[in-house]
């Protein structure tokens, strides 16, 4: 039987219950937010790559389930929803192939605040900024005090980079690129009006007092994410210095679009790890022919492909050389990966996973790493590119461009959400 495992980011409300513990007798595990955890990379990953986190945070809910999708036939509801009639499952080509839908539920990584793929990779980023970095005029080194970030108006990763900078005590500053921008500049210096609003995940932001910077899309297409983040960060760190009060001097953290760097890209090797070992149902015991004694391995649950969006290139990164990487050391052919692109093309992502890689310190030259994993033997090849593009094929997946929709889609997502419970974003 075929097996599809899909990871989706999907938003949801929660409501959280708080709890006060008056009195603590006996040892407890509870932990601030901001504690640093000494981090230890997957076995399949330390051989590869040099650059391992020292440090990460806890603080998305893991593991997230495996769910597996069943046939649903909703007949409460007369015609349906949407534009569609038919009450058979909108999944029902799936089910005519013999082909098995799992979903890893990434969406419940977290509460409305940060619940998604992002958190994974804060728990890295925001570690890393809550540690010693030293200063670029060389007069020592100090903690960062605030998080710089980019996305789209209604980014999940700006949404979820506030929220969780608060829960660690830095400060979160947003750049939201928006047609609106100058629409909303001006309205703010003529008429002294804040006409942004409370729309979506803007409302988010704005609860936890995230700082909102604007650029259009020409700007962010101009100068490119890194270097407007960079920007920002130098004025907060500017501005503090020549200020003539007793505050102390500030510095600033970058994060690039989606949290898709090298430090941000390890939340999903470990997404990769725990993947794995959920797809664990037993152990295969056979009798060695050398000494007569047991010989054990573990049995894992078989699946044939992994699909999920892509949008910054650091989930797909993560994924695609985790399962390359994981099942090279299981010494079984890996599920084959796809990754579905909301921007860019699939050359653009291809690029950015393999400079992610080679950022991440990846190795694939080791002695008895010569050959490529793509071919029938399941080994590895020396070339990140080569490597890469035997595991993974990316979709060109954008439709209308980012925020936008057609109607077909909506339908999709309404009569999803109707069989399932869960909505997709």
């Amino acid at each position: 039987m075929k097996r599809i495992s899909s990871i989706f980011s999907t938003a949801y409300f929660s409501i959280s219950l708080i709890l006060t513990i008056a009195t603590v007798t006996g040892a407890m595990s509870i932990t601030s937010p901001k504690t640093l955890h000494k981090y230890v990379a997957p076995s399949f990953a330390r051989a590869f790559f040099r650059n391992i986190p020292t440090h990460k945070l806890r603080i998305a809910n893991l593991p997230t389930p495996i769910h597996q999708v069943e046939p649903y036939e909703y007949n409460d509801l007369g015609s349906g929803i949407g534009s569609g009639s038919s009450k058979t499952s909108i999944l029902q080509p799936l089910w005519d192939l013999n082909i098995t839908l799992l979903m890893k539920r990434d969406d419940m990584s977290g509460g409305v605040e940060l619940g998604g793929n992002k958190i994974r990779k804060l728990e890295f980023l925001l570690a890393d900024a809550l540690q010693e970095h030293n200063n670029e005029d060389g007069t020592g080194s100090r903690k960062c005090d605030a998080v710089v970030t980019i996305g789209g108006e209604q980014s999940n990763h700006c949404r979820a980079t506030a929220a969780a900078c608060r829960m660690v005590g830095l400060e979160p500053h947003l750049i939201l690129r928006t047609r609106r921008a100058n629409q909303v500049e001006k309205a703010k210096i003529e008429e002294n009006e804040d006409t942004f609003g409370y729309i979506g995940n803007v409302m988010f932001d704005r609860m936890v007092g995230a700082h909102i910077h604007m650029c259009t899309p020409g700007e962010y297409g101009r100068f490119g994410n890194k270097a407007l983040v960079e920007r920002v960060c130098r004025d907060i760190e500017t501005e503090s210095s020549s200020s003539s009060s007793s505050k102390k001097k500030r510095k600033a953290y970058p994060i690039p679009v989606g949290g898709s760097n090298a430090m941000g890209t390890w939340g999903y090797i470990d997404a990769v790890d725990e993947l794995v070992q959920q797809l664990k149902i037993g152990e295969n015991t056979s009798t060695s022919d050398d000494d007569g004694g047991d010989d054990k391995s573990d049995l894992y649950e078989s699946i044939d492909h992994i699909v999920f969006a892509c949008g910054s290139g650091g989930t797909a990164t993560g994924i695609t050389l985790g399962i390359g990487l994981a099942y090279y050391e299981l010494n079984e052919q890996p599920p084959r990966v796809h990754a579905v692109g909301v921007c860019d093309d699939p050359d653009y992502f291809y690029a950015e996973i393999e400079s992610i890689g080679n950022e991440m310190g990846l190795e694939l030259t080791t002695k008895s790493l010569t050959r490529s994993l793509s071919s029938n033997d399941s080994s590895i090849s020396s070339s990140i590119m080569e490597f890469v593009k035997g595991l993974v094929q990316i979709h060109q997946g954008k439709g209308l461009g980012y925020a936008s929709s057609t109607q077909e889609e909506l339908d999709f997502i309404a009569e999803f959400a109707l069989e399932t419970g869960v909505v997709l974003d």
